[in-house]
């Protein structure tokens, strides 16, 4: 059976995987007509938001590896300020808790995005949102790839 930790990591391989899939969906407007039946649309903002979960976990991981554990309420404060931690003495690549701080901003301004405007479907701002997250949505998606390979090998 698996431990806790490769559990965590095995969920965030899951994320960057459905972060690749939806990008390459929101790339392709044929495989949105044709397997989806749908009309062609973006969906970067959840290529970022699952990005950043690969971190979180990823996190998770790794102080599950040192026994830390972190739980709700406020699960995502407490993984960062304990990741922080371990950065702080030392154990973590500063540049790997760059890369966590970064998308963890950028999936909070997401969610703030989304509660303005939730009431406002149809609004040219949100019809144009999703497509002008293409280049963010690149960058996370490579950050996440970064953090994954470099935790990882922190973890075993």
């Amino acid at each position: 059976m698996d431990s806790d930790y490769e559990l965590y990591i095995k969920r965030a391989r899951n994320e960057i995987n459905l972060s690749k899939m939806i990008m390459i969906i929101s790339e392709d407007d044929k495989i949105q007509a044709d397997v989806f039946e749908m009309p062609a649309d973006t969906y970067y903002s959840a290529v970022i938001s699952h990005a950043y979960y690969s971190i979180f976990y990823m996190a998770k991981a790794y102080l599950l590896t040192k026994n830390i554990v972190t739980e709700a309420p406020e699960e995502h404060r407490k993984t960062y300020e304990a990741f922080k931690k371990m950065v702080e003495q030392g154990a973590v690549d500063v540049e790997l808790l760059k890369i966590y701080q970064q998308l963890m901003m950028r999936a909070d301004t997401l969610l703030k995005i989304f509660q303005k405007e939730k009431g406002k479907r149809g609004n040219f701002t949100y019809r144009t949102l999703p497509q002008a997250n293409a280049e963010p949505a690149k960058e996370s998606l490579a950050n996440a790839e970064t953090f994954f390979k470099h935790v990882n090998s922190l973890c075993r």
